[in-house]
């Protein structure tokens, strides 16, 4: 588990790729505190981990908190569970809380909490004398405020504080503890329900701009690390087809906004641009930037695609489909997923299906949520 644990950790500081650099296209970005952008409830987990634009549910603090003030509930908690690596081991996992207050018709407050433990490890010297074990681990705390500016579209802003605890207490061991604060700024639209002919239906879009906060310095005396700012804009329509029976369709796309690494010589940027400069300027560089010109700068956007099936808001059946480019990451999956409603609570689980030669951190895993619905119960067109 030790040898294990100290790969997870180079991972996470972008030390190493999942990939071997045999191309030279392929530019990933790394980022400090990664486990930011993990989608950590299993209705996301089924439809392609998006969530930025889908109906409002207990999670939507993760991805859209304009969300909000949408809720149908008066309080909404979720639970979530999301094994990690565990074709590897089975002590490493994120586990992550949600809870809204819908104060009255046109806002709300939220708040959540993740946790990523990386498992325990076992320290030994030299002579194998046991020097105790660590937890490496990271967690985010968040709180938003969202509010309706017309019936139809709400925005929210958020705030977050971040620690990343990955330390060892091993000699020459350079990794220090972070914890530094983000801003989220969010907006969600939903229509009113209209007629289409033989069915009735909805519009719904939004956007997402999290993680905006200064760079950290994950290594002492190291060069200074982005957090995962990141831009979430997608769309959905709900085909209303009866009283029971909806059929939901969603897309989103996603794109860092951090500094593409440029291509250096002996130290000498021959390609691209620096991205020693701010967490500010490093936002609207990220559009520009890239070493390969415009065709780089597409290949940093991943999109989804998925689809909801709903029936008389009880029963749920869910897929998508995920994309990101070879040189960005090589992340392609499927998902399917499902959920239940009991009275005020709701069961979801979802499955990944991986599409790529590069190994996904949650192939074979089940993931599942539970959602907790309290108080009054608010309509909407």
């Amino acid at each position: 588990m030790k040898k294990l644990s100290l790969v997870i950790i180079s991972l996470l500081l972008g030390i190493g790729h999942t990939y071997a650099q045999d191309d030279e296209d392929r530019n990933p970005i790394t980022t400090a505190a990664p486990f930011l952008l993990i989608a950590p409830d299993a209705r996301a987990g089924g439809l392609a981990d998006m969530g930025v634009a889908t109906s409002p549910d207990a999670n939507a603090q993760n991805y859209n908190a304009a969300k909000n003030a949408f809720a149908s509930s008066q309080w909404q908690i979720g639970l979530n569970y999301t094994p990690w690596l565990r074709n590897l081991t089975n002590d490493v996992s994120l586990t992550s809380v949600f809870v809204t207050n819908r104060i009255n018709e046109k806002s709300a407050w939220s708040a959540g909490l993740k946790y990523f433990s990386l498992g325990s490890i076992d320290l030994t010297d030299d002579t194998g004398v046991s020097l105790g074990s660590e937890n490496p681990n990271e967690f985010s705390f968040d709180g938003s405020y969202a509010m309706k500016l017309s019936e139809n579209f709400s925005m929210a802003v958020g705030l977050r504080f971040i620690h990343s605890d990955l330390t060892l207490r091993i000699e020459n061991s350079s990794i220090q503890t972070v914890n530094t604060f983000a801003v989220d700024l969010s907006g969600y639209y939903q229509s009113e329900e209209q007629n289409y002919g033989d069915f009735n239906g909805k519009w719904r879009g939004g956007f997402n701009i999290s993680n905006m906060g200064p760079t950290v310095e994950l290594v002492v005396g190291g060069d200074e690390s982005f957090i995962p700012t990141n831009l979430k804009l997608g769309g959905g329509f709900d085909f209303i087809l009866d009283d029971v029976n909806t059929i939901t369709a969603n897309v989103e796309f996603n794109k860092l906004l951090v500094p593409t690494p440029p291509i250096r010589e002996n130290g000498e940027i021959i390609s691209g641009k620096d991205d020693n400069v701010g967490f500010l300027k490093g936002m609207f560089q990220s559009f520009y930037d890239a070493p390969r010109g415009f065709e780089e700068e597409l290949e940093e956007v991943a999109w989804a695609l998925s689809t909801e099936y709903m029936y008389n808001q009880v029963f749920a059946v869910r897929a998508g489909y995920f994309h990101e480019s070879p040189n960005k990451g090589n992340r392609q999956y499927f998902t399917i997923g499902a959920g239940f409603k009991f009275r005020s609570s709701t069961l979801d689980l979802s499955y990944l299906i991986n599409a790529s030669d590069v190994t996904n951190p949650l192939e074979s895993t089940l993931r599942f949520s539970l959602s907790i619905n309290l108080g009054d119960v608010y309509e909407y067109f």
